[in-house]
């Protein structure tokens, strides 16, 4: 997988080994803000890096999706990807996070955008759905604003905070997305 830029100063890239530190820091000093909605960095640590990281690489390597850093200025502040790919029926799903201080510069509907290019472009895949804790207005916004159709809402979906919440459903078709454009950051 290569890496996708997303706007000025910023792009989208496959993790290594010797991102761990960054990874495991910049959650750390996130903890509160993403364990509201991700269950996982309540608890995340440079072992989890480390873990998470080598499989990432397993992923790229089997051709089964790409999760990958986002950098900004040369600093890891989030992570953005595809989970995995349904080959056969040409579907993914897009998952993302992004530190509190990277927030509300348009910065992940650049990166999701430039996601939606690579899936539907290079990959030549069908569908790309994005779920979402109905809670989470920030995340819901990413697919919402870049003209995703809303199909429902899956019932106590998401186990978060110890207790099961319902997620929307968000899908993209490749027909209803725009051809592939220049990343701005302009959002």
């Amino acid at each position: 997988m290569e890496t996708l830029s997303i706007a000025e100063g910023a792009f989208l890239r496959p993790y290594t080994q010797s991102d761990a530190p960054a990874l495991t820091a910049v959650v750390a000093a996130n903890r509160e803000h993403l364990a509201r909605w991700l269950p996982w960095a309540a608890a995340y640590g440079h072992v989890d890096s480390i873990d998470y990281i080598a499989r990432k690489e397993a992923q790229i390597e089997a051709d089964d999706g790409f999760e990958g850093a986002i950098v900004l200025d040369g600093r890891i502040v989030g992570a953005a990807g595809f989970h995995r790919v349904d080959w056969i029926n040409r579907t993914t799903s897009i998952g993302y996070w992004l530190a509190a201080e990277a927030q509300g510069r348009g910065l992940m509907s650049a990166t999701v955008r430039a996601l939606l290019d690579h899936a539907f472009g290079n990959w030549d895949l069908h569908r790309v759905i994005i779920e979402v804790v109905v809670d989470n207005a920030r995340s819901r916004a990413i697919p919402e604003r870049l003209g995703f159709s809303e199909e429902g809402t899956l019932r106590e979906a998401k186990l978060i905070r110890g207790g099961y919440e319902d997620a929307v459903l968000y899908a993209m078709l490749a027909s209803e997305w725009p051809a592939p454009r220049e990343a701005t950051g302009s959002e």
